[in-house]
């Protein structure tokens, strides 16, 4: 087991909230010259209207393309001149932004980042080559399997709700965004309310405090609108299925679940364990050794849970010739209905359990491990603590307390499934 005191914790992360409503969290770390800045603000995907889906995206991806005091190409050389990294990506629930440096560094690539927050020009040359490059994406989509079942799971599993929408839109609605909508979305989402902001590095907290007010502590927005309540997700009812036929591939993939639970819930770590036993841990667990390894029926099999700020999916993924699907599908629900009528063995559960506690460490020996850490102690209110009491956390967790969440979640004669392929 980890030594606690190894792991971050409220003696070495220091939380503080600016007065426009940022929020500021950092942890030394001196081994490194270099300093990690990762954080987030909430301007996603849930403010799409339906026939501009992608908007969040699209204009999160257009920020860094020039703002009112650098192009493209002077904010891209300002970076690399110094071996720093920039990007903002979008989400559903928020824009996520992320960058690195030198300590010396720090400034440059903290009021960079003000700049394509705050100052966006929006170019037109550089928003139609970003629409250009998303609709080359949106194709290349449509012809990947996996891709396209991921799509038709999630319009199964959340019919008329934003989980069940691509965030990076439908051709059509990349293509009626215009250059005064990417502005107006910015400015009506882009503020310092909700914003959190990670630095981790060869700095100290005070310093990292210093740095971030001076870029954002002036910012203000009060036209800024924070995103609306995500709606509940209806159960399914019964088994449904949706089949997606793309000409010439010789693999189908094929998506079966329903949803999970948030990651704020109290037995989403007993889900989670649950999970490795079900189909990730070794050669991918249960899943793997049944429709893979024993009964040759899948290049690929396993199982993923996957609770954000709402409920997120629980699902079994498989790449299957498509003359072996009903029977590969036949499987997997067997499979769960297993997982949901019996306990999992101390064996299986304590090994999941020793993987669990030993990676903890592993995943936070780097700035963007902890940086990201931190931001997951943050999004999901889990407590400065978290890390630390994670190890006991686990351990408390019984065969019935996986069972439980089985049943509570997965119910063999109600899943969701789709796939992808050539169907004759």
């Amino acid at each position: 087991m980890p030594k606690s005191h190894s792991l971050p914790g409220p003696e070495d992360i220091t939380r503080l909230v600016l007065p426009n409503g940022i929020t500021v969290l950092t942890r030394p770390n001196f081994n490194s010259p270099s300093v990690v800045m990762q954080g987030y603000l909430p301007a996603g995907g849930l403010f799409d209207p339906l026939d501009k889906l992608g908007l969040a995206d699209f204009t999160a991806l257009a920020l860094t393309r020039g703002t009112t005091q650098h192009d493209f190409q002077q904010i891209f050389d300002l970076l690399e001149s110094v071996g720093a990294s920039l990007g903002v990506d979008g989400g559903t629930h928020t824009a996520g932004f992320s960058g690195r440096a030198l300590v010396e560094d720090v400034d440059l690539l903290l009021g960079m980042l003000s700049q394509v927050l705050r100052q966006p020009s929006f170019p037109s040359d550089q928003v139609e080559r970003l629409r250009a490059q998303l609709l080359t994406g949106l194709a290349i989509r449509a012809q990947d399997t996996a891709e396209m079942a991921s799509l038709a799971f999630d319009q199964l599993v959340y019919p008329n709700h934003p989980y069940g929408l691509p965030m990076d839109g439908y051709p059509e609605t990349i293509q009626a965004i215009r250059r005064e909508d990417l502005e107006s979305f910015h400015a009506k989402t882009y503020g310092p309310q909700g914003m959190v902001v990670a630095v981790v590095g060869a700095l100290e907290p005070g310093q990292v405090t210093e740095a971030v007010t001076k870029a954002f502590g002036d910012w203000v927005n009060p036209d800024q609108q924070m995103p609306p309540e995500l709606p509940p997700v209806p159960p399914l009812l019964e088994k449904v299925r949706q089949q997606v036929n793309i000409p010439g591939k010789s693999q189908a993939d094929l998506i079966l679940g329903t949803v999970g639970p948030e990651r704020r819930a109290p037995d989403y770590l007993a889900a989670s364990l649950g999970n490795s036993v079900l189909g990730q841990f070794g050669l991918y667990g249960r899943i793997g050794a049944v429709v893979r390894e024993e009964a040759g029926l899948a290049y690929y099999a396993s199982s993923s849970l996957s609770g954000g700020i709402g409920p997120g999916p629980w699902f079994v993924t498989a790449g299957v010739e498509p003359a072996n699907l009903e029977q590969a599908i036949e499987l997997i629900v067997s499979e769960i209905d297993r997982f949901t009528r019996q306990p999992v063995s101390l064996e299986e559960l304590s090994d999941s359990q020793a993987n669990y506690i030993g990676r903890l460490p592993l995943s936070l020996e780097t700035n963007t491990g902890v940086a990201g850490a931190l931001l997951s102690l943050e999004r999901y209110e889990l407590g400065l603590d978290y890390y630390q009491r994670y190890p006991s956390l686990i351990h408390a967790i019984g065969p019935e307390d996986v069972l439980a969440a089985a049943q509570h979640y997965l119910h063999p004669e109600r899943l969701a499934i789709a796939y992808a392929g050539s169907f004759t």
